[in-house]
């Protein structure tokens, strides 16, 4: 009898072994596909059905495809004066009409193969000549006749598995190569316990495998899919179940709310009163934040929402709880965009130890890599003293160097910008576990949450203080409609004749700029077609300030700036000093300033759409309404229009959120842009699949309570252990 460890073994075997080292080299090289269990898993993307033909009409030029048609004609032609003859065979299927060609001696073949009416399954790159769309040379497998009642044969109603393929390994190949494989299917460890499974009324792992590949009805497919999308989400989500147990066996010190404190006395200043959700989330945060093992929240929001003012009020009240505070931002610009504005808004309560300054007062500092030796020694001083208790800064926090007194709450703004090593490294500051708040401006669906985040509590933004304007959004086609560019700029100028100032965004900065950031920026837009340079901050500043906005007050603000020219350019633009910056995304997160009334975003497509939002969001933050132009020269019917049109048409972050996860799809938010290793998602699709991924979660929160290190569930950790591999485990442990 088999065991699971001798199962695992088993799929665990190398496809060489069984197809061979050619075929085996395209899998691991194409397809990323390496042992029995790698290609069991790899299911058909869709399935044809016999006697039903693909629609040539739709086929993509330039593409390899697959096509299951009929033979119209066929017939052999000479060239070359006679030396030279190619065999021309047209398919059809009712829609359009294919040509198939091939060449030499390599007509004979499919001449005999090929003949009139015959039907066949055919795979190729599509082509254009002559106007028509052609697959030269292709490889194809006859698939018989359809007279009479040859319902009989073979492929009788069958399902036809077609694969997701490279160039090398045509669909059918890869069909064999499951045939191969296809009886170690009835060794696959089920890790689904047998209550969860014959509760819910699924199949067996091995028996949804072999339906999933070899289908006699579509019944059998969708069976054998709702069964392989619970095993994704069901052993994701005891990863993540697994992690939050482990998390609250974690020691960590309780900071309890202190009456009559520094955070009574910031409230007592407030010209305004917190939001219903600022105030809810808040009580959420403080529970947490006053049990002894660590909080591992996840603070999301719309743009605007308030997220700043409820991770400054919990950084206060850890310090009234005798701790510090650090929060981590991406950038220098934000780190002293948050340093300003929080001290700003603490006012004398962040002059902690200075002459003069109250008795429940604390010193808030800046720590970033750009600092001179002199203050960059003050800051750290005061860390590890504890005479600060509140720091705020960029990488430089996790150096070795860096020590605190008493760590008691990590807060990372934008989280998206670090790697989880970076957020791990400032967090094993503490003597003991900090707290843990996560930040993030960027709206995440819910099911994303529950995947990506799921180690984490989630607590959500949604409602704008009081006092925030609208932005009305437009796309401006310079390339359809130039005299469109001309009218931005000309609203530009009225909202500084208001006495207001604005934005203009470019993707990058120019002027002898490194070439893999130029070629980064140019990236998204090629995907589209767009073949031109992407648009340069320092050039569009030289042709603004000579041209269309002539004699107004113009600043450049981008990276590659020297950081004390930076803050002063940000100084004086929030000053209103400035009437018109020209900037990098440098001013995506974190940058307020209510007077700023207008963005022109150029080349608006080449940014996404929840970094669009972001942008948009810099307008629009005081009592003066907000305008948003993103300038494109795409075609209208083109992609990138359809995203520019999609931000336009609304202010809802999770609403944009959405359609940004259907365009990247999963595997850049669960693969290796998340994670660095490749997806584990196969057929679960986390923008359609909410209820599975949410009862998963159910089942898994249960399966952890009752046997925390699965002793009882030896399939489920053997399923854990394939299908989250070391690296990504580690991710997950860090999150």
């Amino acid at each position: 009898m088999w065991c699971a460890m001798d199962r695992v073994s088993a799929l665990d075997e190398s496809l060489k072994k069984t197809l061979g080292p050619a075929t085996a080299k395209v899998m691991a090289e194409q397809l990323d596909l390496h042992t029995v269990g790698d290609l069991l898993h790899h299911y058909p993307r869709r399935y044809e059905e016999r006697g039903q033909l693909t629609r040539l009409a739709d086929l993509p030029l330039d593409e390899d495809v697959t096509v299951v048609a009929q033979v119209a004609d066929s017939r052999i032609l000479k060239f070359n004066g006679g030396r030279g003859q190619r065999l021309e065979i047209t398919l059809t299927d009712g829609s359009g009409r294919l040509q198939l060609v091939f060449f030499g001696r390599g007509i004979h073949k499919p001449h005999k193969d090929l003949l009139p009416g015959s039907r066949g399954m055919f795979a190729g790159k599509v082509s254009m000549f002559n106007r028509k769309l052609q697959l030269a040379h292709p490889t194809y497998v006859p698939l018989g006749t359809d007279s009479g009642d040859e319902a009989v044969d073979s492929f009788a109603g069958k399902l036809i598995p077609i694969y997701p393929a490279c160039k090398g390994l045509e669909s059918w190949k890869i069909t064999k190569a499951v045939d191969a494989v296809l009886p170690r299917a009835g060794e696959a460890a089920d890790p689904l316990p047998p209550s969860l499974r014959e509760g819910r009324g699924f199949v067996t792992l091995p028996e949804a495998l072999l339906k999933i590949h070899r289908p006699d009805t579509k019944a059998d497919v969708a069976e054998a899919r709702d069964r392989l999308k619970w095993d994704e989400a069901f052993v994701l989500q005891v990863a993540l179940a697994r992690r939050r147990h482990a998390d609250t066996q974690l020691p960590a010190v309780a900071r309890k709310p202190v009456a009559g404190g520094l955070l009574d006395a910031f409230d007592a200043k407030l010209p305004f009163t917190l939001t219903d959700g600022q105030s809810a989330v808040t009580r959420e945060i403080f529970a947490d934040l006053a049990t002894e093992h660590p909080m591992h929240r996840l603070l999301q929001g719309e743009v605007g929402s308030g997220k700043t003012m409820v991770a400054l009020r919990a950084m206060l009240s850890v310090v009234d709880a005798g701790g510090q505070a650090a929060m981590l931002a991406p950038t220098e610009v934000l780190a002293q965009q948050h340093h300003r504005s929080i001290t700003e808004m603490m006012g004398e309560l962040a002059e902690g130890g200075m002459l003069g300054g109250p008795e429940k007062a604390t010193k808030v500092v800046l720590l970033t890599g750009s600092m001179g030796a002199a203050a960059r020694r003050r800051a750290l001083l005061d860390l590890v003293t504890g005479e600060a208790g509140i720091v705020i800064g960029t990488h430089a926090l996790i150096e070795d160097k860096v020590q605190f007194h008493d760590l008691g709450l990590v807060v990372v703004d934008e989280q998206h910008r670090f790697g989880v090593e970076q957020r791990d490294a400032l967090r094993s500051k503490g003597k003991q576990p900090p707290h843990l708040l996560v930040m993030t401006a960027t709206p995440i669906p819910r099911t994303v949450a529950m995947t990506v985040f799921g180690d984490l509590e989630t607590s959500v933004l949604d409602q704008l203080p009081a006092g925030r304007s609208p932005i009305a959004t437009h796309v401006v086609p310079a390339q359809d409609k130039p005299h469109f560019l001309a009218r931005a700029w000309e609203r530009v100028r009225e909202e500084v004749g208001k006495g207001h100032q604005a934005y203009v965004v470019c993707p990058r900065i120019g002027d002898g700029e490194d070439e893999p950031k130029k070629k980064a920026a140019s990236k998204a837009a090629e995907a589209d077609g767009d073949k031109r340079p992407p648009l340069a901050v320092l050039d569009i500043a030289k042709q603004l300030t000579a041209g269309p906005l002539a004699g107004l007050r113009t600043e450049v603000l981008h990276g590659r700036m020297q950081p004390d020219d930076k803050d002063d350019v940000m100084r004086r633009f929030a000053a209103g000093e400035v009437d018109v910056l020209v900037a990098t995304t440098v001013i995506e997160v974190g940058v307020n300033v209510p007077n700023a009334t207008a963005m022109v975003i150029m080349d608006a497509d080449r940014f996404g759409v929840s970094q669009l939002h972001q942008l948009r969001g810099r307008v629009g933050r005081g009592s003066a309404p907000g305008l948003c132009l993103l300038v494109s020269e795409m075609p209208e019917a083109s992609p990138a229009r359809a995203r520019l049109g999609a931000v336009a048409s609304t202010l809802d972050g999770f609403e944009l959120s959405r359609i940004d996860l259907e365009q990247r799809r999963e595997g850049d938010v669960l693969g290796q842009a998340q994670s660095g290793v490749r997806s584990s998602l196969r057929v679960l699709s986390v923008i359609e699949d909410e209820d599975v991924i949410a009862a998963a979660r159910e089942e898994a929160v249960d399966v952890v309570a009752q046997d925390p290190e699965l002793d009882a569930f030896p399939e489920l950790r053997t399923a854990l252990d394939a299908l989250l591999d070391t690296e990504r485990e580690q991710y997950l442990d860090k999150g």
